[in-house]
């Protein structure tokens, strides 16, 4: 395949959270015939920070295309903003005759999208029907597109996100104290607050036994009155956002994941976490029941369920032979979403979008796309 260049545009590479996770393996990992160029268009602050941004973004991407030899333009979107961003840069993508990859994140998409006036409603979906392709996180989110926005089913690929699998796991013998990891903003979605109550619902010789830590910004003076209210002072702990290497050290320390969230497209932590063997609490939202089965690699519990989690966490507590059974189950399920594997799917895309015209599309190479990423990471 000749060289392919490719301008992606989404949130700055320095912020927090999934969609920047995945752009960073992206633009870090590239395959040898490809040349990616990374625009912010979104950075956190202030609104004066944002318009600077999104401006200085956007006068970016209008230079590529007019200057540069621009093959393919990949745009990843979530909701709200993101998707008023994402409209622009569609429309001027179209404009300079160049195909759009839309990469979709959005775990609260069908929200924003139900809740919009039926005219805009209507103009956000002509524009995603504009896109060379699709990317969905699951088959029930590329269901959702289908068809409340009516896009082509051939026009919609599932692309799981990719993930940074570790070459050696730690050893995790006994531990007179078990370390439990949460990662993600703290606040109701995420299921933090249920997280705690459910902590506080075990019988206090095995809260003795565990060492829970929540890593990540968002509602955090919310979360400390709630462990002071059940007085877990001496087993949970609030670290803050942290960075890679941090988690990464914390993964490769801990014993059990929890992300009971209400909304979730495919979470990269929970990826993350089973990459490092741990087995995961999660609930069956999003794309997660594609990843995780019932007592294989961890408990899927409804969301709020806090009884439901606090029983996944006592089985886990106490039978050491499930728990590293399950954390196995897991590091086997995520090992061909491996950046390697995902950047071969990702560069076939890129080259099967370049050969497109706007409003083309060629029904077998999406299909085989499709069977491809789903046979790797059944």
């Amino acid at each position: 395949m000749d060289n392919l260049c490719v301008v992606m545009l989404g949130p700055s590479l320095r912020q927090q959270g999934g969609m920047a996770t995945v752009e960073n393996l992206i633009v870090n990992h590239p395959a040898a015939q490809l040349q990616i160029r990374h625009i912010a268009l979104h950075e956190e602050g202030t609104i004066y920070r944002r318009l600077v941004v999104f401006w200085r973004g956007l006068w970016q991407f209008l230079l590529a295309l007019i200057g540069q030899p621009v093959n393919v333009v990949h745009v990843h979107v979530s909701e709200r903003g993101s998707v008023l961003r994402a409209i622009v840069l569609v429309w001027l993508a179209q404009l300079f005759r160049k195909p759009v990859i839309m990469h979709t994140h959005g775990c609260e998409f069908h929200v924003f999208f139900e809740a919009l006036p039926r005219l805009i409603r209507w103009f956000v979906a002509l524009t995603l029907r504009r896109c060379a392709v699709l990317i969905a996180l699951s088959d029930s989110w590329r269901q959702y597109y289908i068809e409340r926005c009516r896009l082509d089913p051939n026009r919609v690929v599932v692309l799981l996100n990719p993930v940074k699998v570790p070459s050696v796991l730690p050893r995790r013998p006994q531990a007179a104290k078990l370390q439990l990891i949460f990662l993600g903003r703290v606040g109701h979605r995420k299921g933090a607050f249920d997280v705690i109550k459910a902590v506080a619902q075990l019988p206090i010789a095995l809260q003795q036994r565990l060492q829970l830590r929540l890593a990540g910004d968002g509602e955090v003076a919310q979360a400390a009155d709630l462990i002071e209210q059940y007085q877990l002072q001496h087993c949970i702990e609030l670290l803050g956002w942290i960075d890679a290497d941090m988690r990464d050290q914390l993964l490769s320390q801990s014993d059990i994941f929890l992300l009971p969230s209400h909304n979730e497209g495919l979470p990269v932590a929970m990826l993350e976490a089973m990459a490092w063997g741990l087995p995961v609490i999660v609930t069956p939202v999003g794309g997660i029941p594609e990843m995780v089965t019932q007592q294989q690699q961890g408990f899927l519990v409804e969301p709020g369920d806090v009884d439901a989690i606090a029983a996944a966490l006592h089985t886990l507590l106490t039978d050491e032979a499930q728990r590293l059974q399950m954390g196995q189950a897991a590091r086997a399920k995520v090992e061909p979403l491996d950046v390697k594997q995902y950047h071969r799917v990702l560069q076939e895309l890129y080259g099967m979008a370049r050969s497109l015209t706007p409003g083309q599309i060629q029904r077998q190479p999406i299909m085989e796309m499709l069977d491809f990423s789903h046979e790797k990471a059944s």
